[in-house]
């Protein structure tokens, strides 16, 4: 009985095992330009449908300037941006390790548009025109210097007006005659409003890298498995909204659903211009070295970056199987 009592007393003080701890997905900042809208469609259903905690991740976004937004990545401070790849060729130019690893848009998606009755449906005619332009910096600039290159427009003979994010109204209100915008933006506000519009796309005369994702060479090289999962993830939410548009906008609207009510039917006409530029050839996601190299001998020749950059740092398609 001693025996016993003794052997029962062992077992009550005998220490619980700690069971090991469960792993939760990692958080990822991936950081947005501009503010939360319906042209995000792709990344909201990537993580509504959970396509990023199938590769483990917990992704947050952050909205921002582009520019703030590549230093941050740069620096480290966080791993994931989506940037134009003209910015990225600016970057490189600066000395900034950024490196565009998807493709996201497969056109350019800055115009010039002008009410139709004005006539100016080429890049030629503009000149001798007032053109409105939000600032001389960005996409902005860059599309409009593009234009001028492949148009072989006489950029002197064109007044060109710092107009700030006003286009649509600007162009409305006769300020200018014509505008530099977004294709989802100005246009097509403009139609809305009951006018005939005329587009001259940049894509038309100069082929670009568009949006996508970029990361830092810090990321690449140490963690080339966090960049391949983001990846995977974004383009499962890329291909789902090309392929179910209602559904998409359905699960934007729940991010942004000031989009919704009175406001949807601009929201809707913008989300269904920006499909069109979404969609591309097989592989998804892959960048063309052509469009760079196109790009970065505009960018050299009009004097937007004045030193070298090495064409292989600039974009790779290693995580989604092209060449």
């Amino acid at each position: 009985l001693a025996f016993l009592l003794s052997a029962a007393a062992c077992a009550r003080s005998a220490p619980t095992p700690t069971p090991a701890p469960t792993r939760g997905p990692e958080p990822i900042t991936l950081a947005l330009g501009y503010i939360p809208s319906v042209q995000f469609a792709p990344f909201y259903v990537a993580i509504e449908k959970g396509y990023f905690r199938e590769e483990g991740l917990e992704v947050k976004l952050r909205y921002g300037f582009e520019s703030d937004m590549m230093k941050l990545v740069a620096s480290g401070e966080i791993p994931f941006v989506i940037a134009s790849g003209e910015e990225v060729i600016l970057a490189r130019a600066q000395g900034l390790p950024l490196t565009y690893i998807m493709r996201w848009y497969n056109q350019f998606p800055v115009a010039v548009f002008a009410p139709k009755e004005a006539g100016l449906n080429e890049p030629k005619k503009l000149e001798g025109h007032r053109v409105g332009i939000p600032c001389l910096c960005g996409a902005s600039l860059t599309a409009w210097k593009a234009l001028v290159y492949a148009a072989k427009v006489d950029e002197k003979a064109v007044n060109l007006q710092t107009i700030g994010f006003t286009q649509a109204a600007s162009v409305q209100e006769g300020k200018v005659e014509a505008a530099i915008d977004y294709i989802v933006n100005g246009p097509v506000q403009l139609r809305l409003a009951g006018r005939e519009v005329d587009v001259i796309p940049v894509f038309n005369y100069i082929d670009l890298p568009s949006n996508g994702l970029v990361t830092s060479e810090v990321v690449l090289l140490e963690r080339p498995a966090l960049a391949e999962k983001m990846v995977r993830a974004l383009l499962k939410g890329l291909r789902d909204t090309l392929n179910n548009p209602d559904e998409a906008f359905r699960i934007a609207l729940k991010v942004v659903p000031e989009a919704g009510g009175e406001n949807e039917k601009v929201n809707r006409a913008i989300f269904d211009e920006s499909l069109k530029l979404w969609q591309q050839p097989e592989p998804l996601g892959a960048s063309d070295r052509a469009t760079w190299e196109t790009a970065v001998r505009f960018m050299r020749e009009m004097g937007l970056i004045t030193a070298d950059v090495d064409m292989d740092a600039l974009f790779t398609n290693r995580f989604i199987g092209g060449k």
